[in-house]
C-alpha cells in the first residue's frame, strides 16, 4: 500500500452566503449525498469562525454531536507554524473538513493556505458544490463570463484606490474582460462614490448585494446611470463588477 493511501482527505465544505440555516442554496439532490454525508462522518474541521462553523454544521446535520467536534481556527491572526498542526490529523489518516465563514473555502478566504499545504503533502483535496458570491455576481452581471479577473480588496488610500480603479477599467477594455472586486461592507457607500467619481460615464458597473438573501439587490448600469440612483449598501456584503466596452 502506498503512503498516500494512508492519508486522510481534505474536504472543502461550502457554507451559505447568509446566516447559516437561514437560506439554503444547495440543491436538494446534492446536499444529502455530499455535504450532509461529509459532515456526518467528519469530526475534525479547520474553520474561519468557530461560531459560524458550528451553526453551519448544525444547520446541515442537526443531530451531529457538537461536543465531538474538534475545530482549529484559521484567520488573519493564525501563525504559519499552526498550519502544520492543523493538518496532522490528515497525515494520520483522518479526514478533515475545511469551512469558510461564508461561501466556498479557498476563494477570497484564508483556507487557500491549507489547501496549498495539503497538495505539498500529497493529501487529496475534495471540493464540494456550494455558493460563491464572486461567481454568482458575475453570472448575474451580464458581463464577460469567458474572460474575467477577481482582484479582491482595493487599496484603502484614496489616491491608490482611484489609480487601481482606472487600471481595472483600462484592462477591462483592452482585454474585453470583466473585472471583479469587493470592499469591507461598512465602507461600501463611500466606495461606490469613489467608483462613480473615477470611472468613465459609459463604463458598465454591476452592484451585487446580499446575494441569496431576501434583500438581494443586483443591478448593472452605466456609471452615468448609477449617478442618478441612490442605493444604501452600508454593512451589506457586496461584489462589484465593471467592464468598459
Amino acid at each position: 500500500m502506498s503512503t498516500t493511501a494512508k492519508l486522510g482527505k481534505l474536504y472543502l465544505i461550502p457554507c451559505t452566503l447568509s446566516n447559516p440555516g437561514e437560506v439554503s442554496v444547495n440543491p436538494e439532490d446534492v446536499l444529502p449525498q455530499t455535504i450532509k454525508r461529509c459532515v456526518e462522518l467528519i469530526d475534525h474541521y479547520i474553520v474561519e469562525n468557530e461560531k459560524t462553523a458550528r451553526k453551519s454544521i448544525k444547520a446541515i446535520l442537526p443531530e451531529k454531536s457538537q461536543p465531538s467536534l474538534q475545530l482549529s481556527l484559521l484567520n488573519k491572526h493564525t501563525e504559519v507554524s499552526e498550519h502544520y498542526e492543523m493538518i496532522k490529523p490528515l497525515l494520520n489518516g483522518i479526514n478533515v473538513g475545511l469551512m469558510s465563514e461564508a461561501g466556498c473555502p479557498g476563494i477570497a478566504d484564508p483556507g487557500a493556505v491549507i489547501v496549498k499545504l495539503a497538495h505539498e503533502k500529497g493529501i487529496q483535496v475534495v471540493p464540494l458544490v456550494g455558493p460563491s458570491s464572486i461567481l454568482l455576481a458575475l453570472m448575474a452581471s451580464g458581463m464577460n463570463g469567458q474572460s474575467f479577473a477577481f482582484t479582491g480588496y482595493l487599496p484603502i488610500d484614496k489616491n491608490e484606490k482611484k489609480s487601481a480603479l482606472r487600471n481595472l477599467e483600462k484592462w477591462s477594455q483592452e482585454k474585453n474582460q470583466a473585472q471583479i472586486f469587493m470592499e469591507t461592507p461598512y465602507r461600501n457607500n463611500k466606495f461606490l462614490e469613489d467608483i462613480l467619481g473615477t470611472l468613465h460615464p459609459q463604463t458598465n458597473l454591476c452592484v451585487a448585494c446580499d446575494i441569496t438573501l431576501p434583500t438581494e439587490f443586483i443591478k448593472t448600469k452605466t456609471v452615468n446611470d448609477w449617478k442618478k440612483q441612490k442605493v444604501d449598501l452600508h454593512n451589506r456584503p457586496c461584489i462589484f463588477v465593471i467592464q468598459k466596452n
